[in-house]
């Protein structure tokens, strides 16, 4: 039998605890309040606000954490036109580079880069929901995709407290890792390089001399290489000073681009009219409104007219009365028409997007017909697998044809003017735009149709396109637009008289500077490309020779036992 209970004295412990056991270790200081906000037992409620740690959202939950990294991924689509906001493009990556840093994985990193990606993507290409629909949002999370491998690369090599020389390893690779992500998204297949970030610095001088060195991938480069410092400087106090003059290096590039690299001379001018028909429903009103507008610029002394995108509707070559009519205002005018043909050829099978070049005589015969396509807009791919966007959206219901090669025409006259043409979003590729201008192009001209996406961003983004593309080449580009944005650049990319809104229908006379030098992108082409490959060709190669040389762990020595029992278990 138990004796009588007494009173029991502290020094009895807890009910359930003999008084020579241990006491359990201490998970609260009385003197502190718990973690979580509260007030300590005993102590009045306070009549104050929550703790700030409460209401703020917290980047360990998965959730705000996708949130944030999809936020972050949009935030550079601000330096784009139509905000233009330039300056924002050297701050706008440093929110989403220190989610990359703080990820606690490389997956996590990972999800974070394609969530970003993602968001950058949407942001970019957002005037296209009303064409794609819910469409836009799948091709933008499998584009994002593309991200998924730089959000490690930047957690390796910015996490924790690097050292300065791991800092200068940073500023090196994070902005190669993005500019291969820019050119593999820049594949047609995969829309094509519309809203590369260097693009956002189509209006800045020294951006565009430095585009002139290295094609918009040199621009690309160096803003990410800013962001990148800048992060650097900001956040992580072991490598201020690298991050410091990481922004001021960056700074100077774009400043020696400037004063070193000369504007190609000027060797003459050209008068060129851009004729805007405007919102006109129908190819036959807009075929005549276009030829009301050329009939104005008789007498003006004009060296080219040029109309935009799909500005004729039939195939001349089926249509004598059209071609008689072009060739009637291309006298009175006293200049060539380059007009742009979207119908069914006679001469062949298939639906074209062709550039084609009029005379005092009708069609000259030369012809460009449009090369890179636009994926859903003209053709659907893998039209088997996903014919079904046709019916959430405005997709091509038949693809269009392709051309072969690029042309160079030569307007009729003793000293010919060679001119390029381009159609819709073929002025985004650098490449096409270079290969013209080593063919002997001395004037590129994009013939372009946004009417689709009139009141949204892209007609300004896609004008802005041009000027990139003059700079790179040294060649002076007319962007021709049906409803507008229509614009001129000379061949150092700065902007050639005023431009056509899309509040306009007009014709409109640009006194062109010509130019003949070539420029370093047209000579050299994308080494700055080839730079960033070789950078991470030699981070995989280093990383690889470490990983070799780091010594295998020790085999597994099994627990030693006892008598008694296991070295893991106390012996009884």
């Amino acid at each position: 039998m138990r004796g009588p209970v007494g009173p029991r004295t502290p020094a009895d412990g807890p009910p359930g605890r003999s008084p020579g056991d241990p006491a359990p270790p201490s998970h609260a200081d009385p003197a502190e309040p718990p973690a979580d906000g509260s007030a300590p037992p005993g102590a009045p409620a306070s009549p104050g606000p929550r703790s700030p740690a409460r209401l703020r959202p917290r980047l360990d939950s998965p959730w705000w954490r996708g949130a944030a990294a999809l936020a972050a991924g949009a935030l550079p689509a601000l330096a784009f036109p139509a905000p233009a906001l330039w300056w924002w493009a050297y701050a706008a990556l440093v929110p989403w580079l220190l989610l990359l840093r703080s990820a606690p994985t490389w997956r996590r990193a990972a999800l974070d880069g394609w969530l970003g990606g993602t968001g950058f993507m949407l942001a970019v290409h957002h005037w296209l929901m009303p064409s794609l629909h819910v469409f836009i949002v799948v091709l933008a999370a499998l584009l994002g995709l593309l991200w998924a491998p730089w959000g490690g690369l930047v957690r390796y090599a910015l996490r924790g407290a690097p050292s300065p020389g791991r800092a200068v390893v940073a500023l090196a690779v994070v902005p190669c890792g993005w500019l291969v992500v820019e050119l593999a998204r820049s594949w047609e297949g995969l829309g094509g390089p519309w809203g590369l970030l260097g693009a956002s610095q189509w209006q800045v001088p020294p951006a565009l001399r430095l585009a002139s060195l290295g094609g918009v991938w040199l621009v690309s480069l160096l803003v990410v290489a800013a962001n990148t410092a800048l992060t650097l400087a900001m956040a992580v106090p072991s490598a201020r000073t690298t991050g410091v003059a990481g922004v001021v290096v960056c700074a100077a590039t774009m400043g020696a681009a400037f004063w070193w690299v000369s504007p190609p001379p000027e060797t003459g001018r050209v008068r060129i009219a851009v004729v805007q028909p405007g919102v006109v429903d129908g190819p036959e009103p807009r075929f005549d409104r276009g030829e009301a507008l050329t009939r104005q610029l008789a007498g003006k002394g004009v060296d080219l007219v040029v109309w935009g995108e799909s500005s004729v509707g039939s195939d001349l070559g089926a249509r004598a009365d059209l071609a008689a009519r072009l060739g009637a205002v291309s006298r009175q005018v006293g200049a060539p028409l380059l007009v742009n043909v979207d119908a069914r050829r006679s001469d062949r099978p298939g639906i074209f997007k062709s550039s084609v070049l009029i005379g005092a005589d009708g069609p000259t015969g030369d012809r460009y017909d449009k090369m890179r396509l636009v994926p859903f807009g003209e053709y659907v791919p893998a039209r088997s697998l996903l014919g079904w966007a046709t019916s959430v959206g405005k997709a091509a219901g038949e693809d269009r044809r392709r051309g072969t090669s690029p042309v160079v025409m030569a307007l009729p006259g003793e000293a010919p003017l060679r001119v390029g043409p381009l159609v819709c979003f073929e002025s985004a590729f650098p490449d096409m735009s270079r290969r013209l201008a080593r063919d002997g192009a001395q004037l590129l001209v994009a013939q372009s149709a946004t009417s689709s996406f009139q009141h949204s961003w892209a007609p300004e983004q896609h004008a802005s396109l041009a000027a990139l593309r003059a700079a790179e080449s040294g060649r002076p580009m007319v962007h021709a637009t049906l409803t507008g944005v229509s614009a001129v650049y000379g061949p150092d990319g700065a902007r050639v008289g005023g431009t056509l809104g899309t509040d306009e229908s007009a014709a409109a006379v640009y006194e062109v500077p010509l130019a003949r030098a070539a420029t370093p992108y047209v000579r050299l082409g994308d080494w700055a490309v080839y730079l960033a490959l070789v950078v991470l060709a030699a981070l995989c190669a280093v990383e690889g020779v470490r990983a070799l040389r780091k010594p295998a762990p020790g085999p597994a020595v099994p627990p030693a036992r006892t008598a008694r029992g296991s070295a893991g278990r106390r012996g009884r």
